[in-house]
């Protein structure tokens, strides 16, 4: 499975995007279960409304609901892990939907992430120093 953070979910749906190309060309050979969490999907819910309006959220949704990605519970036995997380990565800053990114890559047991804020995930370590992979942006 791989990790699918806000801006990518926003490249893949935004045409004016300029990561847009990378994301459609991603998808289009993707052979993997992509995987998320409710964060992200209110994030980029929020994002594509207020950027582009009810269709493109309808868009997200039935992407979501298909059968390529899963939306992993983050319970709350994680809050405590998501504040320190927070707290760790206050300079960037880092949201919730980031942190939730970084329990499940430590849940996964690995850090291949689809995303297009590279400055974060350059800067975040899931198990406390292991770097992630960004599939989308890979040279960056």
């Amino acid at each position: 499975m791989i990790i699918t953070d806000t801006g990518f979910w926003l490249a893949l749906i935004n045409k004016r995007d300029k990561h847009h190309v990378q994301a459609i060309t991603f998808m289009s050979g993707c052979r993997e279960d992509l995987i998320t969490s409710w964060p992200v999907i209110t994030e980029t819910c929020y994002m594509l409304g207020r950027d582009l309006g009810i269709k493109s959220q309808i868009t997200f949704l039935q992407l979501i609901k298909s059968d390529l990605v899963y939306v992993s519970d983050i319970s709350s036995a994680y809050i405590d892990n998501i504040e320190k997380l927070m707290i760790k990565y206050a300079d960037l800053p880092m949201d919730l939907a980031d942190a939730s990114m970084v329990i499940l890559a430590d849940e996964l047991g690995h850090g291949r992430i689809l995303s297009t804020d590279q400055r974060d995930f350059q800067c975040y370590r899931w198990k406390n120093h292991k770097p992630f992979e960004n599939l989308l942006l890979p040279d960056l």
